[in-house]
């Protein structure tokens, strides 16, 4: 019998699937206070991870633990390094984490280039007829618009069909991806993330954070980008420079920021980019539809699962 930990909980469907399982004791924990996971996690065999910071000093103490399953795929809230030290297998989802991120990126884009909440706005305050005689120079069409993917893992590729969709060129900047594969599926690789940055009319980001990719966009890349061009950031806080960003955007270097992501999770009420006007926020919410919030659960609950009885995809398995 294998003790698992439900790591703050998640949609039924993971956990009964966890639950009806033979060999599992299963044990939901919902304080994720250091002090408790120093507690609990000690007895677990495996345990599911969606949040919750697990660092050297919890996993000092974990001498029972095999395997961590990461309900989605990032995993900057585990300490890496030990868990290769130790040898923890790190699980992600990645099966079930493209298509809500990639309509949420959608989601941003058109938002911040439709105009929703301006004209939402005049309808309930009675200025209906005011739009007529706006001088409209912040609601723009997708058509022809150039938007550069950094990071074309399932998401990137999800992502630019629908791009495409609105008849757009893309552009791919991914060093690890070859120019067939991006080619294939409608885009151009761009070697050179500058020469991208120049060209784009919207960077959307999809980057996993890392010592490669931490402050990945500061101001020196802003200010290579278009005046009127946007920066969507659903992949991780840090990837794009926070205090650069707000700078970039109240001196007219951009125009416009989607933040799905924050280097602070819940972020500072101080932080400028909650009150800068020029931003469209939401609180990592990218895969939080009912269908992605299933899904992860399900393929969390299922790493598992595959772990102990040694059947693990290498392709969910994080080479440490």
């Amino acid at each position: 019998m294998y003790k698992i930990g439900i790591i703050d909980t998640m949609k039924d469907k993971g956990i009964n699937l966890l639950k009806s399982y033979k060999d599992f004791d299963c044990e939901i924990v919902t304080d994720l206070s250091r002090e408790n996971l120093l507690l609990k996690l000690p007895k677990f065999d495996g345990i599911t991870l969606r949040r919750g910071k697990i660092d050297r000093e919890i996993l000092s103490k974990c001498d029972k633990l095999k395997v961590i399953a990461r309900h989605g795929v990032g995993y900057d809230s585990v300490d890496t390094k030990c868990l290769k030290e130790k040898g923890i297998t790190l699980l992600v989802a990645h099966n079930s984490t493209s298509t809500s991120p990639a309509e949420h990126i959608m989601f941003m884009i058109m938002n911040i280039y439709k105009g929703v909440s301006m004209f939402d706005t005049m309808v309930r305050s009675g200025d209906f007829v005011k739009a007529i005689h706006l001088n409209i120079e912040q609601n723009f069409e997708l058509f022809d618009k150039t938007v550069l993917i950094a990071g074309f893992g399932r998401i990137g590729k999800k992502l630019i069909k629908k791009c495409l969709g609105f008849d757009m060129k893309v552009l791919v900047f991914d060093p690890y991806v070859d120019d067939t594969t991006i080619t294939s599926l409608g885009g151009t690789k761009v070697s050179i993330l500058e020469e991208g940055l120049k060209k784009a009319d919207i960077l959307s980001l999809s980057l996993p954070l890392n010592a490669e990719t931490k402050n990945f966009i500061t101001l020196k890349e802003m200010k290579l980008m278009k005046k009127s061009s946007i920066i969507i950031n659903t992949a991780r806080g840090g990837v794009v420079n926070e205090e650069d960003l707000n700078n970039a955007l109240d001196n007219n270097i951009i125009a416009f920021a989607g933040i799905d992501v924050f280097e602070k999770e819940p972020p500072e009420p101080t932080n400028p980019l909650i009150t800068n006007k020029k931003v469209v926020l939401s609180p990592h919410s990218a895969t939080f539809t009912k269908e992605g919030l299933e899904s992860m659960a399900v393929e969390t609950a299922q790493n598992i699962i595959d772990f102990f009885e040694k059947k693990t995809e290498n392709t969910k398995i994080v080479k440490l």
